[in-house]
């Protein structure tokens, strides 16, 4: 997922944004959608993708913060989901020298 958000600890960041890549990848148990074909039997991607996009718009000095929101909000909302990585990359961050990207990988399970 690609967005322009307002994340980073320097006040230019906070003012003037800059592109983020989101990667998620969750583990859930799929055997009854596979057969029902329903998709209130799993994990409703759309729903996934508008949640990620809600909590990418809060401006967040660091991208931990970013990714810690994104897991415990999509875990606590999509109950089907047994655990989740997310990983948030700042594209061309401005760190004085030519870098693609900067990047935080988080990994929680889900209680039970």
């Amino acid at each position: 997922m690609e967005f322009y958000a307002y994340h980073g600890c320097f006040s230019e960041e906070q003012a003037i944004g800059t592109h983020f890549n989101v990667d998620i990848e969750m583990e859930v148990d799929t055997t009854i959608s596979q057969q029902s074909d329903n998709l209130d039997d799993t994990v409703n991607y759309l729903s996934v993708y508008q949640t990620v996009k809600k909590e990418m718009a809060i401006p967040s000095k660091l991208l931990e913060n970013v990714c810690e929101r994104i897991a415990n909000t999509i875990l606590s909302t999509f109950g089907k989901i047994e655990e989740i990585k997310v990983k948030v990359s700042k594209l061309n961050p401005p760190l004085g020298g030519k870098l693609d990207a900067v990047s935080v990988e988080i990994v929680k399970t889900a209680e039970k």
